[in-house]
């Protein structure tokens, strides 16, 4: 396999070849890991939905393993305002959504969304299809390595409101992770990192992460963060 992910002209394709020795629990979590382990929240089995897909990508910063993430703009009509991962609903070119369809939908929408230079990446792995119900959508998570950082930013204002970092440090850090309660009663994880609370789809599937690769670090769950929308 080619170390790289060709976007174009080509076959997109997942490579372990050549990535840092920390990336290895990530690895093995991603082969080992059942969709009942990430979420309760699973594809209907009439197959409905919205097929998706997001992009975590994986980089190695000034402190160490970060991952890549975005503040979508508080005007879009779902999941305003969120940090989320880079990602979003395959087009048809992108092809077969139970073949590369969702790896192509990633990287095209992280650029699309970040600036991110794909040929930069190196996907590694993917993750069960998971379910957000509000929203009606399919989302298969995709892991990549950014082999080699590219400049990136918001390039349109209506969809991103911010692009940032986290470092992996961050997120298992103790002090930063509380229990987001919503107004209908859910709770889940959150990560309060960067200036941003990380709530909903994406903490729970970065939750998911940092416990299966082993990396979790003991924290306080009775720790609550309100989410008010009257805010």
């Amino acid at each position: 396999m080619t170390r790289a992910s060709e976007t174009r002209g080509g076959a997109v394709t997942l490579s372990k070849e050549g990535l840092p020795d920390w990336l290895d629990p990530v690895v093995r979590a991603a082969e080992t890991v059942e969709p009942l382990q990430l979420s309760r929240f699973l594809p209907p089995e009439n197959g409905s939905g919205r097929q998706s897909a997001v992009l975590i990508l994986f980089g190695e910063g000034e402190r160490g393993p970060e991952l890549l993430l975005m503040e979508r703009a508080g005007s879009l009509r779902s999941h305003a305002g969120q940090p989320s991962f880079p990602g979003g609903a395959l087009d048809p070119e992108d092809g077969d959504p139970q073949g590369e369809g969702p790896l192509r939908a990633a990287l095209r929408e992280a650029e699309e969304e970040t600036g991110l230079d794909p040929s930069g990446v190196q996907l590694f792995g993917v993750l069960p299809a998971l379910y957000i119900p509000v929203s009606g959508f399919v989302v298969t998570p995709v892991l990549g390595w950014w082999r080699e950082p590219s400049p990136v930013g918001v390039v349109d204002p209506n969809e991103t409101a911010r692009v940032f970092t986290v470092p992996v440090a961050d997120l298992t850090d103790p002090a930063n992770r509380a229990t987001a309660v919503h107004p209908s009663g859910h709770r889940g994880p959150a990560f309060l990192v960067e200036s941003a609370l990380v709530w909903g789809f994406t903490a729970g599937v970065i939750d998911r992460l940092l416990h299966y690769a082993g990396w979790e670090r003991p924290w306080d769950r009775g720790q609550q963060v309100p989410l008010d929308w009257r805010a």
